[in-house]
């Protein structure tokens, strides 16, 4: 659970493009045949490779789907091996430069992005076309790369997104209406001002803007052919001067400059923070961990201006697997309807296979406050993007944008020459990784 946590909140970069990686696309951690035998029927060894996902609530299911798989199709084997949360991009960037890439790989849009970038993955556009039906239309979309000539380099696997979460408390108690809670960033923003007036040990927001938060303010993120980033337009400006505006106010202390997403968490169980950005586990956790909390608890639509954001896990495919036949099959088979809602329902997270979002799960109330949570972080998948380009890099591109915004919010620069800096560095970034 902890890493499909940790994907719903934070997307880690991929160091990967500074490696010579376009020598290195041969491979494939344990493919050995061409993948169907004489009679067509699919045949030999591939390795499937997950993000921390081998522990105690996940192992079972991942033992009975490979199971399942071979025995549909005998004469299969399918090496499942997980790695740690900490380090994963490393380690993919290690295996992509040694040529020994699993066959079948979990991964985000962000780190497919460089992989593909270097040649390593396989283009489904190309290789599979007809699976583009299957999928969500934006989660096949989220695959495709307008910069890497719209290729699709990732099978859709999971969604995440969600409500907002709000301490109606803390609301009360610095003259805010708990029954009027934020659904837009004006209306954020307004009622953090009015918590910084009243309130001196409270905050409504403790967090710095990330790139997907610039797009649901309504910045445009990139040109139309995915070629240059332009968050640093008058929208983007309008959008860091609220936060800058905010600090002034001493609505965001000095420590919310360094934020990240565990730390809003950590404020906000405290009951210091009157607003989190959460997903569909977020209230079972709260009611766990955090009960006086979960009793002042006030849930309310993603906060956006445009459309809700959401995360993306896909399952790519190595171009140099020596079993391509098996691994397509396979990761098609871990991405089919029936194996999402399952693996949707024990994770709680949301399917991006056609249709599965109209299961009775995502549809019916039993009355359950987790449901209702549920069904309505369903309809906002319905209408959500997933807003993070994915050739914006985690590391380098995320820390320069955190480090330009601190900046301007510190007074040592205006917010259009902070969000001018960020961008020309993302833009060289992108250009030499051409």
């Amino acid at each position: 659970m902890k890493s499909v946590r940790r994907r719903a909140v934070f997307t880690a970069g991929l160091a990967v493009g500074s490696l010579m990686l376009s020598a290195c696309v041969t491979g494939g951690g344990g493919g050995d045949s061409t993948g169907k035998s004489t009679d067509g029927k699919l045949s030999g060894k591939i390795t499937f490779q997950t993000w921390n996902l081998k522990n105690d609530k996940f192992t079972s299911y991942f033992n009975d789907l490979i199971a399942a798989f071979e025995k549909a199709h005998p004469g299969t084997d399918i090496t499942w091996v997980d790695q740690p949360a900490e380090g994963y991009q490393d380690k993919l960037s290690a295996d992509a430069a040694a040529g020994s890439l699993p066959d079948v790989v979990d991964m985000g849009p962000e780190a497919a992005y460089t992989l593909a970038q270097a040649g390593v993955l396989l283009d489904l556009n190309k290789a599979d076309a007809k699976a583009k039906g299957k999928y969500l239309g934006k989660a096949w979309q989220a695959m495709t790369f307008k910069g890497l000539g719209g290729g699709t380099y990732g099978y859709p696997w999971y969604l995440n997104t969600g409500p907002s979460f709000f301490n109606k408390a803390l609301f009360k108690k610095c003259g805010l209406n708990p029954d009027k809670l934020p659904a837009n960033y004006d209306e954020l923003f307004d009622q953090a001002e009015t918590m910084a007036e009243k309130c001196s040990d409270t905050m409504m927001i403790a967090r710095m803007p990330a790139i997907e938060t610039f797009g649901e303010y309504g910045v445009p993120l990139m040109d139309e052919r995915g070629e240059k980033f332009t968050y640093n337009d008058a929208k983007g400006v309008e959008y860091v001067e609220r936060f800058r505006k905010l600090y002034d106010k001493k609505g965001m202390d000095e420590e919310a400059l360094n934020n990240l997403q565990t730390k809003e968490v950590e404020e906000f169980k405290a009951g210091r923070l009157a607003y989190l950005p959460g997903s569909s586990y977020t209230l079972g956790d709260l009611k766990a961990t955090a009960p006086d909390i979960y009793k002042n608890l006030g849930i309310g639509p993603r906060i956006s201006n445009s459309a809700p954001n959401m995360y993306i896990e896909s399952l790519v495919v190595n171009a140099g697997s020596k079993n391509q036949s098996l691994a397509v099959a396979f990761a098609k088979y871990v991405t089919n309807s029936a194996n999402q809602l399952a693996f949707a329902k024990k994770a709680s997270v949301f399917p991006s296979s056609a249709g599965t979002l109209d299961d009775p799960y995502f549809t019916k109330d039993d009355g359950d406050p987790a449901t209702k949570v549920r069904l309505e972080s369903t309809d906002q998948v319905k209408k959500a993007v997933v807003w993070w380009p994915p050739a914006f890099s985690g590391a380098a591109d995320s820390q320069t944008l955190r480090e330009q915004i601190a900046q301007a919010l510190l007074g040592k620069k205006s917010v259009k020459k902070a969000l001018d800096e960020s961008v020309r560095y993302s833009n060289e970034r992108l250009d030499a990784n051409k």
